[in-house]
């Protein structure tokens, strides 16, 4: 009798006991479940990838003082996006980017005004942060020396010796380039005969410029750093003193920094 009555005691105990063996299993299982689902990667749909920023291997944590004052300059017209400074040469400009025609900066200043020298620009197909793997920028090849003419005077070697950078403001960054090459080019639009998304396509534009096949050419013997397709080139294009095809400097991406 005692027996049985210990049983009767004894099995209540030993299910509670289950009970609470269980429960604590779930919890832990649960535990294991919600920690694996909080290491699940978001979404990887295009759509939800971020542009690239410009070269942030370059970018410097310090600021340095904007000498462009974009209010002002963007309250004359809104489509000013940048401002170009090649020492050595009076290429001290706005850089202006017509949302309407490519061409529209060809024969006009930047208050929208009718002047043959027009304007140094960039088409619509370039993101105007310059965060593109390649960025053209036109300017004419003016008599009086004005707007890009003066990028012949790298045609000079000891002149493309002396003069190693440029620099692009923007109302956020100063870019400092470093010229890589100097050289009669076809008469290609270049935005628009090279797939640049297409990292063999650019590794080959990277080398063409380092050793252009022109018999008119000035190159960087060394360079800050091997040219590889995280990099970013702006192109600067103008005409030739004479006969078809353009002339071409090329600089890359060399320091990113941010401007008060």
């Amino acid at each position: 009798m005692s027996s049985n009555k210990g049983r009767k005691i004894l099995i209540p105990i030993i299910i509670i006991i289950i009970l609470i063996l269980l429960g604590f299993l779930a919890v832990n299982i649960l535990g294991v479940f919600g920690d694996n689902v909080e290491l699940l990667p978001a979404s990887t749909d295009a759509s939800d990838t971020a542009p690239t920023e410009i070269s942030a291997k370059n970018v410097d944590v310090n600021t340095v003082k904007n000498p462009i004052d974009f209010k002002t300059l963007r309250k004359t017209n809104s489509e000013a996006v940048a401002w170009i400074y090649v020492p050595g040469t009076n290429i001290d400009y706005p850089i202006m980017q017509s949302l309407t025609s490519d061409d529209y900066y060809l024969h006009r200043d930047i208050n929208g005004d009718y002047k043959y020298a027009g304007s140094i620009y960039m088409e619509y197909c370039n993101r105007d942060d310059f965060s593109d793997r390649v960025t053209v920028l036109y300017g004419h090849n003016m008599a009086n020396g004005s707007m890009f003419a003066h990028l012949h005077k790298f045609g000079n070697s000891d002149f493309f010796k002396k003069h190693k950078k440029f620099y692009i403001y923007t109302d956020k960054r100063k870019l400092t380039y470093q010229i890589v090459s100097s050289y009669v080019y076809d008469s290609r639009h270049i935005m628009n005969s090279f797939n640049f998304a297409d990292n063999d396509v650019f590794e080959e534009y990277l080398n063409f410029i380092q050793n252009p096949r022109s018999a008119t050419r000035n190159t960087r013997e060394k360079l800050d750093h091997n040219l590889t397709t995280d990099d970013r080139v702006v192109t600067l294009s103008t005409c030739l003193n004479s006969g078809d095809g353009r002339y071409l400097l090329q600089g890359v991406l060399t320091k990113d920094e941010l401007t008060r």
